[in-house]
């Protein structure tokens, strides 16, 4: 495991972008505590990955792109954007097929080589206007 988080962090979206959910299990500690709601997942190691399972079957071509990162102490911030494919149902919404991209922020707390706790927002509402769940605003 690596001492340097921000290549534990670019490592973990590279893994789950390709579809390695295991890395989650070797990045996150035992004691990982969720801090993102997500109805229906525990806010644990275990609830990370069925959240990513139930992404990477919703959008099979699901990435996680980091840019910007700032570590200060055992924080690391992670400016970052969210995409995919809507090949899948997710929650109720049967598949569109369309592609969504949004931003996101992430901060994880890091130690002994591994994340133990993890603070985000992605844009929900940007997401389901994409996939045309919900109406976009109307222009002025």
């Amino acid at each position: 495991m690596s001492d340097d988080p921000k290549a534990l962090v670019k490592h973990f979206y590279a893994e789950v972008s390709a579809g390695n959910l295991d890395v989650i299990d070797d990045v996150l500690a035992e004691d990982f505590i969720e801090h993102e709601e997500f109805p229906g997942i525990e806010p644990n190691r275990a609830g990370v990955k069925q959240f990513f399972g139930l992404f990477r079957s919703s959008f099979p071509d699901l990435r996680l792109d980091p840019h910007e990162m700032v570590a200060e102490g055992d924080l690391i911030s992670i400016r970052c954007t969210m995409s995919g494919t809507h090949e899948g149902e997710f929650m109720g919404l049967p598949p569109t097929h369309k592609h969504f991209e949004v931003e996101g922020i992430d901060m994880v707390r890091f130690r002994d080589g591994a994340f133990t706790e993890h603070w985000g927002v992605f844009d929900t509402l940007a997401m389901m206007q994409q996939l045309g769940a919900i109406p976009e605003p109307a222009s002025a």
